[in-house]
C-alpha cells in the first residue's frame, strides 16, 4: 500500500480528494494547497500518496519517487507501460482502502500533477469506481494509443477537469491538448482550462480547481 498524508478541511469531509505529486517530488508537494480549499458549506479530506522509489532513465538512472519511468526527453514517446500499470494498480488499491473507511466511490476525486496527472487519467479511464470528478494538472495520456480498447465507460460522465500551461517545456501545451482531444473523442466530459505560466500551477488555476471540485 503507498505511503500517504492526510489533510482535512472540516471535521467530516463530503468529498475526498487523491492527489498525485510529479516526478522527483512526494506527497508533501500539494499539501500547503489545502488551506486554499476551505470552505464552510464543504469540508474536504486530501491524500497525497508518496510514490515509489525507482530509477529514472532520464535523469541518468537516479532513484527518485517516480510514478513509472520516463526514458526519453520526448515524454509522449515509449511509455513504461510496466511501470504505468503497477501505479494504476497501487492507486485502485488506495481507492478500495479508502472505500473501506466509509468513503463511497462517488465521494472521490482523483487528481494529480505532471507523471501525477498522467497516472490519474490512466486510472480514471479504466477503473470500475464510480468517481466524483477527475482534475489532471500538466499532464497527458501517458498510453493514448490503447484509450478506446481499455476504457470504462463507469467514467464517462464523470467531469473531468485538465489544466495546461502555455509555456510548459516539461510537458508540451500540444502534448496536454492532445489528450484532452483523444479524451473528447472517447466521450469523456472533460473541460481544457489554460493558464499563462510553465510548468506549475498558479493561484488562478487553484481557484478554477477549487470551484470545480466544490461544484462536485
Amino acid at each position: 500500500m503507498l505511503e500517504f498524508i492526510t489533510k482535512k478541511t472540516g471535521d467530516i469531509p463530503e468529498l475526498l480528494v487523491i492527489w498525485l505529486h510529479g516526478l522527483g517530488a512526494d506527497g508533501h508537494d500539494f499539501e500547503p494547497v489545502v488551506p486554499q480549499f476551505k470552505n464552510p458549506d464543504k469540508a474536504i479530506q486530501f491524500i497525497f500518496p508518496h510514490a515509489p522509489i525507482q530509477p529514472v532513465t532520464i535523469n541518468g538512472g537516479m532513484e527518485m519517487r517516480s510514478w513509472y519511468d520516463i526514458k526519453m526527453i520526448d515524454i509522449g514517446k515509449i511509455p513504461d507501460e510496466k511501470g504505468i500499470r503497477e501505479s494504476e494498480q497501487k492507486v485502485l488499491a488506495l481507492i478500495e482502502a479508502q472505500i473501506k473507511t466509509g468513503f463511497k466511490a462517488e465521494q472521490i476525486v482523483l487528481a494529480g500533477f505532471s507523471q501525477g496527472g498522467a497516472i490519474a487519467l490512466h486510472t480514471a479511464t479504466r477503473t470500475q469506481h464510480k468517481l466524483a470528478g477527475v482534475v489532471a494538472l500538466s499532464c497527458y495520456l501517458p498510453i493514448p494509443d490503447k484509450l478506446v480498447t481499455e476504457q470504462s465507460n463507469i467514467n464517462k460522465d464523470t467531469p473531468f477537469f485538465l489544466g495546461h500551461g502555455n509555456y510548459d517545456p516539461v510537458v508540451p501545451y500540444q502534448l496536454g491538448q492532445s489528450s484532452y482531444e483523444s479524451l473528447k473523442a472517447a466521450g469523456y466530459e472533460a473541460s481544457w482550462h489554460e493558464y499563462p505560466l510553465q510548468h506549475g500551477v498558479s493561484m488562478d488555476e487553484l481557484e478554477d480547481i477549487k470551484r470545480f471540485i466544490l461544484s462536485l
